[in-house]
């Protein structure tokens, strides 16, 4: 990028350089809302930005040349998506630029308002139209109309609902409903969707600047191919959920592709041809990205996995991730040959993958909510990442930057070495086939062998909890914890014993801590401690000494208890195995 656009400088990541950082910027957009593309055909790129503004006013689309804000044009609704396209073959080659909000698809040429596509709109449900109906003509009052709008949202959910009834039913109270029943009910019904997504697919050449149909995916679960000159529907199909992610490739009128990540957490294949969405593969979670590359398609999912899969759904690979994903990005390389993924992470982070590889970290001031890699100004590989504070950050890759996997010993590698195995043994066909002839008896043999460690170990905890054997107190009025440590070579050790009381408010009164051994092997110097008042939280240590007064050289255990009151039954109980005492023989 030429300097007079950029105040180049070093950034902390050495294959890239920061180009340009405005943590003032105050943009509120996501990746699908971004695009790179020469509009004015002089070979400089400009940077798109469809920005949400509040989210609920001050909606714009802004136009970035460098550093500089180029263009601004007010947007109706929420957009959904940006995209630029080819619509004519008219000289010089600029594309247009479409952005999805709401209902429509408003269409830019030359930084001007063009054309607007309306969504067709759908079969309002009859009950629905009958009702507003009845309250037009004063047949039913503002109760009834809202227990028969509820009890259909039930029915069919809140997406078969046209906006006006979705909108009233958000109604807070009988007076608001009222009002909005008096001001709307002149109106004819109508329902209509929502774009969702929306991506490019070249139409009949697969050059960069060929003309370009628009793909859309809807709210009612619809893909709409959109002619780019009449603008008028090609090809409708529909799929079993809401669509999120487009992954569209190949040409309209020879073959093409379309990939959909849907709502369900389900991944979608159509083709030409097809009406209806193929199901290609099960999420572990509901998608934050989809990318496609070369034959393999890349999910990255809510539940912070990474998945590749192949396109007949056979998973490849996955990956667990250290933080949430926000955003997701393809970095095409051309210099290089190489294409690879870039994530926006939670933790103010973007991590670069090449496959399932981790190639590069750049780390940021804030977490990303939007990132879009391509031409920007006169550089070819630029990344252009939006902060959830509002700020731009723009990133050149050096020249000189490589993105190689290290060479490491790790599981992958040791998968890949060939192993010596050794041919089949009599011995090991004769175990085999007696296997295979007493699978069933075998099987039983060992559920009853389960079940009997399950039911020891059952055994053992109940008595363990009837009779205190447990350094930690389950009692509610009572919530102890014990540790004990033996210090010392001997004969004489120190015993040092810890309790601590885990209530949060309650202290506990009345403690002591008995010691109990074997008095042919030991001596205790303090059996019997009186515990003060065990105030939460504060550990109190109680210390005694124990002399190993056995010539045998042998070793016994020391029992802890931790009693309350005059109680028969110990609250802790803590079995010590006293090490062998060292006997320091004289001159």
């Amino acid at each position: 990028m030429e300097k007079n656009l950029f105040n180049t400088k070093m950034g902390e990541n050495d294959r890239w350089l920061t180009a340009h950082h405005d943590p003032l910027a105050t943009l509120y957009t996501f990746s699908s809302c971004m695009a790179l593309a020469d509009l004015h055909g002089d070979g400089e790129s400009k940077l798109i930005i469809a920005d949400l503004g509040t989210g609920a006013y001050n909606m714009k689309l802004k136009v970035y040349r460098g550093t500089s804000l180029m263009s601004e044009n007010t947007l109706i609704d929420l957009p959904t998506g940006v995209i630029t396209f080819h619509m004519d073959t008219t000289e010089p080659r600029v594309p247009a630029v479409a952005v999805a909000s709401g209902s429509y698809i408003y269409i830019y040429k030359n930084l001007r308002p063009y054309f607007k596509f309306t969504l067709p709109t759908l079969e309002v449900n009859p009950t629905e139209f009958d009702a507003w109906s009845q309250a037009r003509d004063e047949l039913l009052d503002v109760s009834m109309l809202y227990e028969i709008l509820d009890s259909l949202r039930q029915e069919v959910g809140e997406c078969g609902l046209t906006t006006r009834s979705q909108r009233f039913l958000m109604c807070p109270d009988h007076g608001s409903q009222a009002t909005f029943l008096d001001q709307h009910k002149g109106f004819l019904l109508k329902r209509q969707t929502v774009v969702t997504c929306f991506s490019t697919m070249k139409k009949s050449h697969a050059e960069d600047d060929a003309i370009s149909c628009l793909v859309l995916g809807t709210e009612s679960a619809n893909i709409f191919i959109l002619d780019p000159e009449a603008f008028t529907i090609l090809n409708s199909m529909s799929l079993p959920s809401v669509p999120v992610f487009l992954s569209v490739s190949g040409l309209y009128d020879v073959e093409y592709r379309i990939i959909v990540a849907c709502r369900n957490g389900q991944i979608y294949t159509l083709k030409r041809g097809t009406k209806i969405g193929r199901p290609t593969a099960e999420l572990t979670s509901q998608p934050v990205g989809l990318l496609r590359r070369d034959k393999s398609i890349i999910v990255a999912t809510m539940d912070q996995n990474l998945h590749s899969f192949n396109n007949k759904g056979k998973r490849l690979w996955s990956l667990k991730l250290p933080t949430p994903v926000t955003c997701m990005e393809t970095l095409e390389i051309r210099t290089l040959g190489l294409t690879l993924t870039a994530l926006g992470m939670a933790d103010h982070r973007v991590m670069i993958y090449r496959d399932k590889h981790l190639v590069d970290t750049i780390h940021t001031e804030d977490k990303i909510s939007a990132m879009k890699f391509g031409r920007f100004g006169r550089e070819d590989n630029t990344l252009v990442l939006v902060m959830k504070g509002g700020g731009l950050l723009v990133k050149i890759l050096k020249r000189t930057a490589r993105f190689e996997i290290e060479e490491t010993q790790g599981p992958s590698q040791a998968l890949a070495v060939k192993l010596n195995i050794p041919k089949k043994t009599k011995l090991f066909v004769d175990q085999t086939m007696r296997e295979r002839e007493n699978s069933v008896l075998m099987h039983r043999v060992f559920q009853h062998d389960l079940y009997r460690l399950r039911l020891n170990t059952a055994r053992a905890y109940v008595q363990a909890l009837e009779t205190s054997s447990n350094p930690v107190s389950l009692s509610q009025t009572e919530p102890l914890k014990l540790s004990a440590q033996v210090l010392g070579l001997g004969p004489t050790f120190k015993l040092r014993v810890e309790l601590q009381n885990t209530s949060s408010v309650s202290p506990s009164l009345q403690l002591a801590v008995i010691f109990h051994c074997d008095d042919r092997v030991y001596n205790v110097d303090k059996s019997y401690i009186q515990i003060p008042m065990l105030v939460p939280g504060i550990i109190h240590v109680a210390e005694t000494l124990i002399t190993c007064i056995s010539e045998l050289g042998i070793s016994d255990t020391v029992r802890v208890f931790v009693v309350k009151g005059k109680a028969s039954r110990p609250l802790l109980t803590a079995v010590i195995n006293m090490p062998v005492a060292e006997v320091f023989m004289g001159s």
